[in-house]
Order: structure tokens, then sequence, then C-alpha cells
């Protein structure tokens, strides 16, 4: 029973370590996205066709129901 207690306990332990790196890396940046941002820019046009090409496809369903 004293090896229960006793690997519990140290389980415990790591857990805590690991939880400890965890925050230090997150307030040290290391889980920053640098790179999404610069290459967002290229992307937007696609979203902005998409939406363009619904609200089309929208428009001329809205004129065949008319």
């Amino acid at each position: 029973m004293n090896v229960i207690y006793g690997l519990l306990a140290i389980s415990i332990l790591v857990a805590l370590v690991f939880f400890g790196l965890f925050i230090f890396s997150v307030k040290k940046g290391q889980f920053d996205d640098d790179y999404t941002p610069s290459v967002r820019m290229l992307f937007d046009d696609e979203l902005v066709k998409d939406k363009d090409v619904k609200e089309k496809e929208n428009s001329n369903n809205q004129q065949k129901q008319s």
C-alpha cells in the first residue's frame, strides 16, 4: 500500500513540474504565432471571392424564384 502512495505522490509532482514548464513556456512566448499574420493577407482575397460567389448565387436564386 505504501508503494501506491509513493507512486501517487511522484505522479502528482511530475504533473506539477510539467504544468509549471508549460506556464513558463507560454509566458516566454514559445507558442506565439509569428508566421500566420504575415501570410494571412495572401488568403484574404480568396475569402472575399468566396463571399462574392455565394452572394451572386443567392441573388440569382432569388431572381429565379420571383
